[in-house]
């Protein structure tokens, strides 16, 4: 029996309580559309399983071996480039490698830190809901910003994190406060139903996926921020 309940929970992914209106709002029109037609009862049916889907929240296993960058999002990485960052992040006007991981709508958009560390400042700025792949994304669309102030080899050190809404993403949903401390691969947001987020480094930083290479959040490894050769990675 406790085998049975065991490979239960490890099927049953938990769902985030973010998705909680929605499903509920899915379950009313299931019914009220069965009601009047069997087969727009099925369709609703689909759409609010497809809803249940989106809004998984699974646990995951996180490296923690110093240095490394963990992704933040679930979604292939689209782009891998030098640039300026978003000057709402108050970081030093100086070149950056962005690696942006792009997350379509049958992706979880649960969103966790890529490092360890405090939140120094949040920043909303609201913008157009332009394809979240394109580059220009970064600067016309509705974002949401966080940098991360962390420690590597005894020196201070800011990462910028950024929530990019998409065309049909409505909503970034902030889980943390500025002043936060929290550990590699915790939650700190969600984008509802297709959008992007990317991640400001030092220019220098060992990049270790490639464009079109799926990432999942809180475990796939983007970066190294102390470079040198492949490393063994901890896990917990």
């Amino acid at each position: 029996m406790n085998d049975l309940l065991a490979t239960i929970r490890r099927v049953l992914v938990p769902i985030h309580k973010e998705g909680y209106p929605f499903i509920l709002i899915g379950i009313v029109l299931t019914v009220l559309a069965g009601y009047f037609s069997q087969f727009f009862g099925w369709i609703f049916l689909i759409l609010t399983l497809w809803v249940c889907y989106f809004f998984r929240d699974p646990e995951r296993v996180t490296p923690v071996t110093e240095g490394l960058v963990v992704s933040p999002a679930d979604g292939r990485v689209n782009l891998i480039s030098t640039v300026l960052p978003p000057p709402e992040l108050d970081l030093p006007p100086e070149p950056m490698t962005r690696i942006s991981v792009f997350m379509n709508v049958f992706d979880c958009h649960v969103n966790r830190v890529p490092v360890t560390g405090r939140i120094g400042q949040i920043h909303y700025t609201p913008g157009l809901f332009l394809n979240a792949e394109l580059d220009k994304a970064s600067e016309d669309n509705e974002r949401n910003g966080l940098v991360m102030e962390t420690m590597h080899r005894g020196e201070p050190l800011r990462i910028g994190v950024v929530q990019i809404a998409g065309l049909v993403a409505r909503r970034i949903v902030g889980f943390v406060s500025a002043g936060d401390t929290l550990n590699v691969g915790e939650r700190f947001g969600l984008i509802r139903f297709g959008s992007r987020v990317d991640v400001y480094l030092p220019v220098g930083t060992r990049v270790l996926v490639g464009l079109g290479q799926k990432a999942v959040a809180g475990e796939t490894v983007l970066a190294d921020l102390s470079g040198g050769p492949e490393r063994q990675f901890r896990r917990i």
